[in-house]
């Protein structure tokens, strides 16, 4: 039903607009007529049978209970770093009281839009670009929430709000394209980095492992030969040494063997004064180095002390001898002797 220029338009919800009063209606479920007496606000027909009085009441409003769904025109909005989008959204409503609907505001339905699309603004205002594509879920909350407080005068309620397309400007999509690709190329050569620094590890650890093992191995190797040979080189040296000793009893043993013997431990003594500056500058000699002769005699007494047998030696120490001055040699024993050690 259309009314004069100087009414404003009624809303209809149904296509067959409003019922006509009969005296006798049936209401649909989920919908809500109000019903006006002479005028003015009479009460609200519940679904199912009704009855009215012809020509004193009318059916003013007929609100749907069910949820209402409006597309939100597309919009531009501005964002925080002064980007400018092209931008639409799906709203989602139902009509909660009836009465306030009816009577709170002309249009209800173009009020939501409006106040849908000038809350989109400002939300869009307070986001960056890129926080705008990562936070439309709490974008659409704080959408509802500002429609939410706004309606409730006009017994509407807003179940849901959803962002359907967002358009940005040509340049500005071709940057953000240049920056996702970037961005997968960066990670691209992270991840290949690090799958070769951990190959790398990988293999350095194995190679590691390998020396160790190799080298625990060789050792283990050289310390068996090497406790081997020096096991057989001590059992030949012990076996040449008493081979040695026995043979040097032996030769002992025989006629004048001790003298040969003697002469030898003279020799020695004598040869190893004369190595002494050889093999380093500090020298402890005795005072008597130059007498040849008592050097001579020293050695003999020596080995004599360390041949003599032993109850002869144990008696000696007990009764030792009477201490004789020596006598100096005479002049031709000691040209010889000197020729002899030359």
């Amino acid at each position: 039903l259309k009314r004069s220029a100087w009414l404003a338009p009624v809303p209809q919800r149904l296509n067959s607009g409003l019922p006509v009063n009969i005296g006798v209606l049936f209401v649909p479920q989920q919908e809500a007529w109000v019903v006006e007496r002479m005028g003015k606000f009479h009460r609200i027909l519940e679904p199912g049978l009704n009855f009215l009085i012809p020509l004193l009441d009318r059916i003013r409003y007929v609100q749907s209970l069910k949820e209402i769904v409006i597309n939100v025109p597309e919009q531009s909005a501005v964002t925080l770093d002064n980007v400018t989008l092209q931008i639409d959204g799906v709203l989602y409503l139902r009509v909660m009281d009836p009465y306030k609907a009816s009577y709170g505001v002309e249009d209800p339905e173009y009020a939501v839009t409006q106040l849908a699309q000038t809350t989109m603004r400002s939300e869009l205002g307070k986001l960056s670009l890129d926080r705008v594509f990562r936070e439309r879920e709490s974008l659409n909350a704080s959408i509802v929430d500002a429609i939410n407080q706004a309606s409730d005068c006009w017994g509407i309620r807003c179940l849901r709000y959803e962002i359907k397309d967002i358009h940005v400007p040509p340049r500005v999509k071709e940057s953000m394209q240049m920056q996702v690709e970037a961005e997968r190329r960066k990670r691209a050569t992270v991840l290949e980095s690090e799958g070769t620094r951990e190959s790398a590890i990988n293999v350095a650890e194995g190679q590691k492992q390998a020396q160790i093992l190799a080298s625990e191995a060789e050792k283990t190797e050289q310390i068996n030969k090497a406790a081997g040979r020096e096991a057989n080189a001590l059992l030949v040296k012990a076996r040449a040494k008493a081979e040695a000793i026995q043979l040097l009893a032996a030769a002992l043993a025989q006629q004048h063997g001790s003298a040969a013997a003697s002469l030898s431990v003279a020799e020695q003594y004598v040869s190893a004064f004369s190595k002494l500056a050889k093999d380093s500058n500090t020298l402890l000699l005795p005072a008597n180095t130059g007498d040849v002769t008592n050097m001579v005699a020293q050695a003999l007494g020596i080995y004599a002390t360390l041949t003599k047998p032993q109850g002869k030696a144990q008696e000696e120490e007990l009764h030792p001898p009477a201490r004789e001055e020596p006598q100096p040699p005479a002049e031709e024993v000691l040209q010889a002797e000197q020729a002899r050690s030359s």
